[in-house]
């Protein structure tokens, strides 16, 4: 365990139309987390993987903190993995409350949201809002196409070299534990070289 690290924000999907492999990784995730003692923050759903990894950390002791907006909850939609269930007016402020409540960060498989989500924490990190462990959990390859885009961004000069320790891309969720409990808060400037400003 990281000393420095309680919880770790989870980006997941909330979709259960995918394939049983991703709910398999989930899960072990969960045990993961619980095992080296952290606990979670996610976005507040007991459906696919978001259920699937609260579920396995949960059984196993973990807190399991969700965040939900108002609209989202008035849909009916379970929060029964929740051992602390905060509500929120909409998008924004659920994001910042699940920012201000984790210390480190894993994506693993999900739609638009979760994809919005991981590249505003990285961009966070870039301009040194955070300096948090960002971790892309890249099950069954799931993430290589957004892997290779991110690296078409730096080989094309929109963002620096240093910009690939921005995040870490794991194979197995014993590979993102081991990351975080390993990972050094050593601050490091991620802009480059000096921003030059037009007069």
């Amino acid at each position: 365990m990281n000393k420095k690290i309680n919880s770790i924000c989870i980006f997941a999907s909330s979709s259960s139309n995918i394939e049983r492999t991703y709910f398999k990784e989930a899960y072990n995730l969960g045990i993961e987390i619980a095992q080296n003692n952290y606990n979670i923050v996610y976005g507040g759903s007991s459906l696919g993987l978001m259920g699937e990894v609260t579920s396995a950390a949960k059984l196993r002791g973990s807190e399991i903190i969700g965040i939900m907006p108002e609209k989202l909850r008035n849909f009916g939609i379970d929060t029964g993995n929740c051992t602390k269930f905060i509500l929120t007016k909409g998008m924004r402020e659920r994001k910042a409350k699940m920012d201000e409540l984790s210390q480190a960060i894993i994506a693993i498989a999900g739609g638009f949201g979760t994809l919005e989500e991981l590249s505003e924490m990285i961009v966070q990190k870039q301009l040194g809002y955070n300096n948090k462990p960002i971790v892309i959990l890249n099950t069954n390859n799931y993430y290589e196409n957004l892997i290779k885009f991110f690296d078409s961004i730096i080989e094309n000069g929109f963002a620096p070299k240093i910009s690939s320790e921005l995040y870490f891309v794991a194979n197995t969720p014993k590979e993102a534990i081991e990351y975080i409990n390993n990972y050094s808060f050593k601050e490091k400037n991620y802009l480059g070289d000096k921003i030059k400003v037009n007069k």
